[in-house]
């Protein structure tokens, strides 16, 4: 699937729709890389103008909610039993879901609570599977969703940010290229800023949260 080939029908086809469609699918129990939808896209957007940048994460960003609920309704109503019979059957082992990446996933969120599915959807192997112990421990669909929606609107917009900042430097067949050779590298340094988002993200609200009670303080003092 992260050959050339698909890489060009995808540069020869994108629109929001299917866009949002690959997204769905690549949040899903199907395996699908979101490294050559959303930087293609991007890509041709910069270079065409036929679509909007923020439009562009917004429907990549709905696909990639609409792919996680799946795998969080299924998980919430067949409950674990089921999840596991898929994930040791042939299918489940077709879509690349086993029972140790089931199990990884599961004490990942049992680790870090709520919060991981938001870290979780950056993070390879984790970020498609995360939605499954989400459901499995009936999480609040609310919580879910918000959590699904920052992470995945985080790493949309670090994806589509490259793919536009390639149209400046690459031609449409370096850039191709360049995704199909350095796919792990590509990954690894959105990755790697993405993470640097959460954090400045993180220390900004720390920092105001931080400033709220010392004002409070002082405003008491002042009285």
């Amino acid at each position: 699937m992260e050959s050339v080939e698909f890489v060009q029908w995808c540069l020869n086809h994108l629109d929001y729709v299917t866009v949002m469609i690959l997204m769905v699918i690549e949040s899903s129990f199907i395996p699908f890389p979101s490294e050559i939808v959303i930087p293609p896209a991007a890509y041709h957007a910069a270079q065409t103008g036929d679509m909007n940048i923020l439009l562009l994460v917004l429907c990549a960003t709905l696909g990639a909610n609409i792919g996680a609920l799946i795998n969080y309704v299924i998980a919430y109503y067949a409950g674990r039993p089921i999840v596991y019979k898929f994930a040791n059957s042939k299918l489940g082992h077709f879509c690349l879901i086993d029972q140790e990446k089931v199990e990884k996933a599961e004490k990942y969120f049992a680790a870090h609570g709520a919060v991981s599915t938001f870290v979780g959807r950056l993070i390879p192997a984790i970020r498609q599977l995360i939605s499954i112990p989400a459901g499995l421990s009936k999480m609040k669909i609310s919580t879910f969703l918000i959590f699904t929606t920052l992470g995945a609107g985080v790493w949309n917009s670090v994806l589509a940010a490259a793919g536009y900042y390639m149209s400046f430097l690459f031609s449409e067949e370096e850039m191709m290229g360049k995704l199909a050779e350095y796919s792990f590298e590509f990954k690894m340094i959105c990755l790697g800023l993405a993470v640097i988002i959460i954090g400045v993200l993180v220390y900004n609200v720390l920092k105001h949260r931080k400033k709220k009670p010392a004002a409070e303080a002082d405003a008491a003092t002042e009285e």
